[in-house]
C-alpha cells in the first residue's frame, strides 16, 4: 500500500535551543496540517479514538481540518478533551492514540500535532456553554489537569466550583512541573483563563490540611474532589543526599517553571552547577536535564540503572536531549554522594540486567567491584513522587494505601461521603491524560449522584 510519508513539525536548532526557554516544537502551520490530515484513513471503526483515555472523536476533528474548519476541529476536541492545546504538547501519543493507528508501521497520523494545531487556532477556546445551575457546589482541591478537566465537566453539567491551589498560580505540573521549552506558560494560562470564563473560581496560596481542612470542604459544599497530584519527592537514601547542591526534580523545576528562577532578577534563585548529573531516566528526568544544560551547565549526564531500551521517558524527549549534549550513563546506579558540604562528586556502581520483575521489567543487578567516580558539582534527583502527606495527616479518616495514594473505586469515590480524588492524588505519578480521564470521571459521577439527590 502506498502511503504518503508522515508530516513533521520543526524544531529549533539544538545549538541555540539548548541555552533558551523558547518553545523546541513549533508546530504545524495550516498547510501542512491540512495535508497531515489528509493522510488519515477515517475508518469505520476508529482504533485511535479507543487509544485516547478520553475518548476524542480522533477521525472527526482531523476531518475538520483537512476541510479547513479549524475552528470546528477544535470544537470537537473540546467536547471530550478540555485541553487540547496541553494534550497537543505534552501527551505519549505514541504509546496510545497514534499507536493504535492503522498506518503505525508506515507512519502514524500525527494526531497529537494536529490535536496542538486545532488546539492552538483559538488559545483558551471560545465560551463553552453550561447548563443551567442545577443547586449544587463542588470543591476541586488541586489545579493540575485532574482538577481543571473536573472542573470544566462539572461546570458544563451545571454545578457551582470552586478551586483550591497551594501555589500562587494555577495549572498544578503544567505550571511548576513542565518546563516552558516544552509547554508555553501562556498556554497553561489560556486554558485556566477560559475556565474562568466559564463560572470556576480559582483560590490560590491555601492548603488544604493547613489553611482549611477536608471537613471545612465538605461542611461547606455539597461535593469535594481531591486533585492534589504527587508532589513528594523521592530519594535514595545514599550517604550524601544532604549535602548542598542536591535537590529533587519537583523542586528544582518548580524554583524555574514557578518561581522564575532562569531569570536574573528572580527572588527565589535556584543552584546552577557546571556539572550537572540528574538521576533517573524518565520525563521528569528529560526536563531537569535539559533545562539544568539551559541555565548554563557545561555538563548535563543523566544516570539510569538500566539500559536505554527500558528508559520511561518519551523517545521525542530522549532525542531531544541528545541533541541538546545531554551524555546518557546508562546500567549505573549512585551509591554515594561525595564532598564535605559541597557536592563534590558521584560514586557509581555498573550493573547488568537479570529476570523480569513484577512488572515485566528486567531487575538491574550490580556488579560487584565496578565502583567508579565522577566529578559534578550538582546532583538532581528524578526518582518519581508520591502523593504529599499534608492532607492525609489533617484527615486520617480518608483511606490511603501504605504510599499515601488515596483508595478510590472505579467512579473516583473514596471512602468519605461525597468526597472523590483522581489523578496522581489517586493513582501515583502518571500521565496528564489519565490525570484529565480520571478528572472526567469522577465529575461524571458526582453529577449522577447529586441527579439522586
Amino acid at each position: 500500500m502506498a502511503v504518503t510519508p508522515r508530516n513533521t513539525p520543526p524544531f529549533g536548532d539544538p545549538e541555540t535551543r539548548r541555552r533558551n526557554f523558547e518553545e523546541v516544537n513549533r508546530g504545524f502551520d495550516a498547510e501542512t496540517a491540512v495535508r497531515e490530515a489528509s493522510r488519515c484513513l477515517q475508518c469505520k471503526n476508529p482504533m485511535c479514538r479507543a487509544g485516547c483515555p478520553v475518548g476524542v472523536d480522533i477521525p472527526a476533528f482531523i476531518r475538520e481540518i483537512k476541510n479547513r474548519n479549524f475552528e470546528a476541529a477544535r470544537d470537537v476536541i473540546v467536547r471530550d478533551n478540555n485541553l487540547p492545546s496541553v494534550c497537543g504538547r505534552v501527551c505519549p501519543q505514541e504509546t496510545q492514540c497514534e499507536a493504535k493507528c492503522v498506518l503505525s508501521k508506515f507512519g502514524a497520523v500525527a494526531i497529537g500535532a494536529l490535536e496542538r494545531f486545532a488546539g492552538d487556532f483559538i488559545p483558551g477556546g471560545k465560551a463553552v456553554k453550561t447548563t443551567a445551575f442545577n443547586g449544587k457546589s463542588v470543591a476541586i482541591v488541586g489545579s493540575g489537569p485532574a482538577g481543571l478537566s473536573a472542573a470544566a465537566d462539572l461546570l458544563k453539567y451545571g454545578f457551582s466550583v470552586t478551586i483550591y491551589e497551594a501555589f500562587h498560580l494555577p495549572g498544578g505540573v503544567l505550571s511548576y512541573g513542565i518546563p516552558e521549552f516544552r509547554l508555553p506558560k501562556r498556554i497553561v494560562s489560556a486554558e485556566i483563563a477560559s475556565l474562568k470564563k466559564m463560572g470556576a473560581e480559582i483560590v490560590t496560596n491555601v492548603v488544604i490540611g493547613k489553611s482549611l481542612t477536608l471537613q471545612d470542604l465538605t461542611e461547606e459544599y455539597d461535593f469535594v474532589f481531591l486533585a492534589t497530584g504527587a508532589g513528594l519527592p523521592s530519594f535514595m537514601d545514599i550517604p550524601g543526599e544532604g549535602l548542598n547542591g542536591v535537590s529533587s526534580a519537583n523542586e528544582f523545576l518548580t524554583r524555574v517553571n514557578l518561581m522564575k528562577a532562569m531569570d536574573p532578577d528572580s527572588v527565589t534563585p535556584v543552584q546552577r552547577g557546571k556539572n550537572v548529573v540528574v538521576v533517573g531516566a524518565g520525563n521528569v528526568a528529560m526536563d531537569a536535564a535539559r533545562t539544568a544544560m539551559r541555565l548554563g551547565a557545561d555538563t548535563v549526564t543523566v544516570v539510569y540503572r538500566r539500559s536505554r531500551a527500558e528508559m520511561p521517558a518519551r523517545k521525542e524527549e530522549i532525542e531531544h536531549a541528545e541533541e541538546e549534549g545531554i551524555r546518557f550513563e546508562l546500567l549505573t546506579s549512585p551509591v554515594a554522594v561525595l564532598g564535605k558540604t559541597e557536592v563534590e562528586g558521584l560514586k557509581l556502581i555498573r550493573m547488568r540486567l537479570g529476570e523480569p520483575d513484577e512488572r515485566g521489567r528486567r531487575r538491574p543487578i550490580s556488579v560487584e567491584g565496578s565502583e567508579f567516580e565522577i566529578t559534578c558539582d550538582q546532583v538532581i534527583m528524578a526518582l518519581g513522587t508520591s502523593p504529599n502527606p499534608i492532607l492525609k495527616r489533617s484527615a486520617p479518616e480518608l483511606e490511603t494505601d501504605a504510599r499515601g495514594v488515596i483508595k478510590v473505586d472505579e467512579n473516583g469515590a473514596t471512602n468519605i461521603p461525597r468526597v472523590y480524588a483522581g489523578g496522581d492524588a489517586a493513582t501515583g505519578a502518571a500521565t496528564v491524560i489519565l490525570a484529565m480521564a480520571a478528572g472526567k470521571r469522577a465529575a461524571r459521577s458526582i453529577d449522577l449522584f447529586a441527579e439522586k439527590m
